[in-house]
């Protein structure tokens, strides 16, 4: 007899749980229906503490009740959506359609964020909702690309390399077919989001000419920005090693080789600076940045001549570019060191002051040489401090007042007006 009680309180407590279980769950299903969400919270905390003693499918529903409540039709936090999420995997039993479905919501609902915190310039945001969007399926591959993008827009370069890494270890190229038809009134081609738009424009007869083509990879764009930010981050072995992988998917892009370029400069390689300078020289022979940059090196390399060669060139293709006459003149001038060097170690004889007077016309000489070089940039920009004051130093050792003291007075202005 007092083993039937024990069984009947068991059935009891037991009833009473599965009671309170649906009174509360059904609580916040009508709570969450009515978009009381802080009810359904409510009702959901309550049921919690009965969730050891639920079977499957009620469980299931307690989880995907909670999806829904922490989610609130989009209005939940970023935390809430991560909660939300979570509880939906769990969701075991049942509810297929139905968490589809509101996965499919919170992506699209994360997206519009992203978009408004983009046309808002707040990429730091946007890029965080781009890259939640996809995590919610991980089928949108493209979303988690706009994450990177914008993490590159604000300097986010730790969180981008991750995102780029992530991308190109899945193959990601962002290849997509395009579709095309000419505007009959216009007679411009214009582009359309899909093929069936397109085709009612075509039959509806304001377009023709319909085509489709393929959109470019974007796989060249991110090994280039993974190389490019190991560069930023001064990694300088995996930037040579990105900038290979990167120039081997475009080839053509001159950008690139004088980013490797670049890299193997500060890490004190001019050898193959220069070899990488001269590919680029020879893929674009009108940059007169390029052939500047091989007039530098030349000249640290104390090829005066071939320096010399590369600054004209480069002002050849840009007359005004003023750096170009400035180092040209410090060319001509750095003969200077060699004859005073002589001049000091002469000594008082005849022949020794023949050989002065010799050396002080070669050194006037210079620095009338010089003299056209640092007029011309002084010409191209008025406030060449640099130029300024090196052409009052040759006036004055030249012994020319009047130009020395209309030097000094432009030496003055410049400074004046930057101390201001």
């Amino acid at each position: 007899m007092r083993k039937q009680l024990i069984i009947a309180l068991i059935f009891s407590v037991s009833a009473s749980f599965t009671f309170a279980q649906k009174k509360e769950l059904k609580t916040a299903a009508k709570a969450i229906k009515g978009g009381n969400f802080a009810e359904a919270k409510t009702a959901l905390k309550q049921a919690k503490t009965l969730e050891s003693s639920m079977d499957d499918k009620t469980k299931s529903k307690f989880y995907y009740l909670n999806s829904q409540a922490l989610y609130a039709q989009g209005k939940g936090s970023l935390t809430d959506i991560d909660g939300a999420l979570a509880n939906l995997k769990k969701v075991k039993v049942g509810y297929s359609a139905e968490v589809n479905l509101l996965k499919q919501d919170i992506a699209n609902g994360l997206l519009l964020k992203g978009n408004e915190a983009y046309e808002k310039k707040d990429f730091s945001d946007a890029s965080v909702f781009f890259e939640k969007s996809y995590r919610v399926a991980e089928r949108d591959t493209v979303f988690l690309y706009y994450a990177a993008a914008t993490a590159v827009n604000v300097s986010e370069y730790d969180r981008a390399l991750k995102l780029y890494e992530e991308l190109k270890k899945l193959g990601y190229t962002g290849i997509s077919k395009q579709y095309y038809a000419t505007n009959v009134e216009t007679q411009k081609e214009e582009a359309f989001n899909s093929k069936d738009l397109r085709d009612i424009s075509v039959r509806a007869k304001t377009h023709i000419k319909p085509t489709e083509r393929k959109s470019e990879s974007k796989k060249p764009e991110i090994v280039k920005n993974i190389a490019l930010i190991y560069v930023n981050k001064g990694d300088n072995e995996k930037a040579i090693a990105a900038m290979k992988e990167a120039r081997a998917e475009s080839p053509n892009d001159v950008n690139l080789i004088l980013s490797e370029a670049n890299v193997h400069y500060k890490m004190g390689n001019t050898e193959e600076f220069k070899k990488l300078l001269e590919k680029a020289t020879q893929m674009d022979p009108n940059n007169p940045e390029l052939q500047y940059n091989l007039g530098v090196i030349a000249a640290e390399s104390k090829q005066t001549e071939e320096a010399k060669q590369y600054y004209e060139k480069a002002i050849e293709l840009d007359p005004k570019y003023i750096n170009a006459y400035i180092n040209l003149s410090a060319l001509v001038l750095n003969e200077e060191e060699a004859i005073i060097k002589e001049m000091n170690g002469l000594g008082t004889s005849r022949a020794d002051n023949k050989r002065y007077d010799e050396l002080r016309a070669q050194r006037q000489n210079l620095y009338r040489e010089a003299i056209p070089y640092l007029t011309k940039a002084l010409e191209i920009d008025s406030k060449s401090i640099s130029a300024a004051k090196t052409l009052m130093n040759i006036y004055s050792i030249l012994g020319e007042t009047d130009k020395y003291k209309s030097m000094k007075e432009k030496v003055a202005a410049i400074e004046g007006a930057e101390a201001n």
